[in-house]
């Protein structure tokens, strides 16, 4: 059996392994370890949050009562003003407003794990919560866009995992499990997309061939290698040199939101993107990344809307290439987190990645033509070509970017004129997808090219989609 990213034999009955005899030195039953616990099926019973959701909910809500102004009590006035005094008296003191406290938090925190349970019911995910007033939430599997298995830093202490189902649908289409036991965190994201693919639920999970990954010497050259972390770069140390030979202090106001500025620029990417690996899997792409939180991101076939591949003036001479994507369901700070499909790899690498993206397409293959120069923009390089498959626009001559948006993925076709463009006779044609980082538009159009554009690409759309052979239940 192919899958839609390679062979795999997802879906298949696993083939029988051998048996050795059992006899003779190294054979016989496992004599270390208890035996492995059965696999959960979440189609079978009610199920709930780990247990120890209760116990972080329950600290949570103690320490902001103890920031808040339970410090406080621990503070004595004296001579010489406000000070820490462990005493017997403050300690009672402080224990007979605290302990309160943490009984009420633990009341909150268990009344909040036992409020939540979810199951599987056929093709939906029912979510459940509330205790005096119940509030019933089924979820279409066949509308979910990723799955996502998060493992922040305090939660990786203790064996524990977040799974997010993000749904297109905008900011409250994302929901959360927070937390399970890592094992049962990994079952779950497994019997989700297993029964979005139109597969059983007990299926095991599929198989996945790596593809690529970047190296922390690379991820570190790269972010380095860009023409504004190189000027901030250049701005901080002559900052710093003009504050040593004058001896002027002051310059550590302007120094400091350029220091702040290129931790943004470069500390969080190399934080976020740590051991980055993209694999391919029937299910879908499998990305895992992450330092201080390791984050696994599962998408499933046909869920990223439109591509974008970024070459920087300073990578192409190593020749590297960066990949943004849109994928619908991710909104906000989850889709700045979650937008990036390569961070840094060879350009033929992340060309090869949107060929696996779109099937049977070849992006580099699509004729571009040239956008008429003009005043409005004498240094634009603006190219835009579409054959049965795609939509290509290149542009940029510093940061070359080229996007790339499926016909069928298509949401609408139109044209922009601005006061300036009329004036010019040019305009802009925008094929839409859901929003994201990437929006496909070929700009400056001549507008009896635009509207022919407009025509073409809204009769492929209407043609792909009535020919997309691709179904909600992919595996089918």
């Amino acid at each position: 059996m192919n899958g839609p990213y390679g062979p795999g034999g997802y879906g298949q009955p696993p083939r029988p392994r051998f048996t050795p005899p059992m006899y003779g030195p190294g054979y016989g039953p496992p004599m270390y370890g208890p035996p492995p616990k059965p696999p959960v099926h979440f189609s079978h019973g009610v199920h709930r949050l780990h247990l120890a959701t209760a116990v972080i909910n329950a600290v949570g809500v103690v320490v902001i009562a103890f920031v808040l102004g339970g410090y406080s009590l621990l503070l004595t006035q004296t001579p010489d003003g406000v000070a820490l005094a462990l005493t017997p008296a403050v300690i009672a003191r402080f224990l007979v407003v605290m302990l309160p406290v943490t009984a009420v938090a633990a009341a909150i925190g268990f009344w909040i794990w036992w409020s939540l349970k979810f199951w599987i019911s056929g093709d939906d995910l029912v979510v459940e919560t509330g205790i005096l007033r119940r509030r019933n939430r089924r979820i279409p599997l066949a509308h979910m866009q990723a799955v996502d298995v998060v493992r922040p830093l305090t939660s990786r202490v203790f064996g524990l995992a977040e799974v997010r189902v993000e749904l297109a649908g905008g900011d409250q289409a994302e929901t959360k499990f927070r937390f399970l036991g890592r094992p049962m965190a990994e079952q779950l994201r497994a019997e989700l997309l297993a029964r979005a693919a139109g597969l059983p639920g007990h299926t095991p999970e599929a198989p996945e061939r790596p593809y690529w990954r970047v190296g922390f010497g690379t991820l570190l050259g790269s972010q380095l290698m860009r023409l504004p972390v190189i000027g901030a770069l250049m701005l901080l140390v002559a900052l710093l040199a003009f504050g040593v030979v004058f001896k002027e202090l002051g310059v550590l106001a302007a120094a400091l939101p350029v220091l702040l500025g290129l931790a943004r620029g470069v500390i969080a990417p190399l934080v976020m993107h740590t051991n980055f690996t993209a694999a391919l899997s029937p299910d879908g792409l499998r990305l895992r990344y992450g330092l201080m939180e390791t984050r696994m991101q599962t998408v499933p076939p046909g869920r990223v809307q439109a591509v974008r591949v970024v070459e920087p003036l300073l990578w192409r001479g190593n020749g590297w290439a960066r990949i943004d994507v849109t994928v619908a369901g991710y909104v906000g700070d989850r889709q700045a987190l979650s937008s990036v499909l390569l961070p840094v790899a060879p350009r033929d690498v992340a060309m090869r990645m949107v060929g696996l993206v779109f099937p049977g397409t070849n992006a580099e293959a699509v004729p571009l033509l040239p956008a008429p120069r003009s005043w409005l923009a004498p240094f634009r390089k603006g190219e835009a070509g579409t054959d049965d498959r795609l939509f290509v626009t290149r542009r940029g001559r510093v940061c070359r970017r080229l996007d790339v948006i499926a016909h069928a993925r298509a949401q609408s076709v139109r044209l922009t004129a601005g006061p300036f463009q009329r004036l010019l006779g040019l305009g802009t044609v925008h094929i839409d997808a859901p929003p994201g980082p990437v929006q496909v538009a070929a700009e400056d159009r001549e507008l009896g090219e635009a509207r022919a554009i407009v025509e073409s690409a809204a009769g492929r759309a209407h043609r792909a989609r009535a020919t997309d052979i691709r179904t909600e239940r992919w595996a089918r």
